[in-house]
């Protein structure tokens, strides 16, 4: 009988063994999911920050050595040669870039899935806005530098440095988000198609609230009033010296009742309803052109826009895509050049934004004033990128973002955490205070590596 009970207390003993084993390596594949999920290794904090931190560094190198090539040291990329790089990168290889990288993405059904980056891109505009609107009610900013204030910590770059930074990301065989080739095209594609909403944004909304005070310009100077200076003035004084002359003619001719030989003869009637439809023709015609002047349809369809919308649509279309975007698509060597050109746009326009940065900030920070400019940078680089991870997180919990796509989240949380866009600087340039805008873009790109490190790092720590 002892011996029995010893016996069934030895199998006992093993059974509770083995189930402390089975626990013990559920336990350890368990933690091993994790770590995985985590980043692939056993310090995933730490692997988090290097993610985050190698694409700024790379970004900060390569504009580094831009500000050496156009520093009086060497002088091989002076103002004009910056000019041409930028000119270069905007109309030739950033539409490149766009085109091949957006329509080889981009299908039907993903165009439904993907409402929400034009949405967001129009949430961040107005949330930037009103968190500046706040900011300069508080701090008042030199007259009249109101709006300018608003308008700087708004407007975002969701463009050109949410690319880079995909790009120095994807780059790494071992980045987070998988395969470097998909990972860099889908970070592409997610960011090319909120572009086009950023230019109306700019030439629309940025181009209105830019303007000087009435009958004022942003050095205090009265403008000059003694002759209209608007082409659309001169246009439409043009039209109507036109439509004067044409009625004028017409009436001539009704009056002396003459016509020419060759022509049958017209009854009175005949010829005032002529004269009606020229002169409805050219007023629709004036009309059509001062509404394109007032929208700045010129400025809104720049190449990058047209490369995008060229994308959605060939992209869209199967039989499109077949013929030119696939890999076995006749016309494929036309995608191609485009992807072999767009690669080139990242360092360019690093080489570019870096020489940029070597005239300093100027004059414009005298007018603005220390106050001002820091109210700027903190809102901007702190502020609205918190604001913006509380309406991705409310995005993401309302269902509007696709699951279980974390290149998707991460590109929507970029678009609120960048600096200043450049762009905004060329839309105050035409407004007259492009030395005011120089100076702000060049402290806010200074600060905005230390911030989007900074950004990134808890970016990718909440999505992995």
């Amino acid at each position: 009988m002892a011996n029995m009970q010893l016996l069934f207390f030895c199998l006992n003993i093993n059974v509770m063994k083995q189930e402390a084993e089975q626990s013990i390596a559920m336990e350890r594949s368990l933690l091993e999911k994790m770590i995985e999920a985590q980043g692939g290794s056993g310090e995933p904090i730490l692997a988090t920050i290097k993610y985050a931190v190698l694409p700024i560094a790379k970004v900060f190198t390569m504009c580094f050595l831009g500000y050496l090539m156009a520093s009086k040291y060497v002088n091989i990329l002076p103002a004009s040669g910056r000019k041409l790089l930028n000119g270069l990168v905007f109309s030739l290889l950033l539409p490149c870039l766009i085109f091949s990288q957006l329509g080889r993405a981009i299908t039907l059904e993903k165009l439904l899935q993907w409402w929400y980056i034009p949405v967001n891109v129009i949430v961040a505009t107005i949330s930037g806005s009103l968190i500046g609107v706040i900011v300069a009610w508080i701090i008042r900013p030199p007259y009249p530098y109101f709006k300018f204030t608003v308008i700087h910590i708004g407007i975002g770059n969701i463009g050109n440095i949410p690319l880079v930074l995909i790009a120095a990301l994807c780059r790494d065989a071992s980045n987070p988000f998988g395969d470097s080739e998909k990972c860099s095209q889908d970070g592409n594609a997610y960011i090319s198609y909120g572009q086009w909403v950023g230019a109306i944004i700019l030439y629309t909304y940025v181009f209105k609230m830019l303007a000087p005070p009435p009958g004022e310009s942003f050095d205090g100077n009265e403008e000059e009033k003694q002759l209209p200076i608007s082409r659309s003035s001169l246009l439409e004084n043009s039209n109507a010296a036109v439509e004067d002359n044409a009625l004028v003619s017409n009436k001539s001719s009704i009056d002396n009742g003459a016509a020419p030989e060759s022509e049958p003869l017209l009854n009175s009637s005949d010829e005032t309803l002529t004269a009606t439809k020229r002169f409805s023709l050219k007023r629709i015609v004036s009309m059509l052109y001062k509404m394109a002047e007032k929208l700045k349809l010129k400025q809104i369809f720049q190449p990058p826009i047209i490369a995008s919308v060229l994308a959605i649509v060939i992209g869209a279309v199967p039989f499109l895509k077949k013929l030119i975007l696939t890999d076995d698509a006749p016309f494929f060597f036309f995608t191609d050049s485009c992807l072999i050109l767009g690669e080139a746009m990242i360092p360019c326009i690093l080489l570019a934004l870096g020489g940029n940065l070597v005239d300093g900030p100027g004059v414009g920070s005298k007018r603005l004033g220390l106050r001002t400019t820091a109210a700027i940078i903190i809102a901007r680089l702190t502020f609205v990128p918190l604001a913006g991870l509380g309406i991705v997180t409310l995005a993401d919990k309302f269902g509007f973002i696709p699951k279980g796509d974390k290149m998707f989240k991460f590109v929507l949380l970029l678009q609120h955490s960048m600096p200043t866009s450049v762009l905004s600087g060329a839309v105050a340039n035409l407004r007259g205070c492009g030395k005011e805008s120089a100076a702000i873009l060049f402290w806010v790109h200074i600060f905005a590596v230390f911030s989007m490190a900074g950004w990134i790092t808890l970016f990718l720590s909440i999505l992995f």
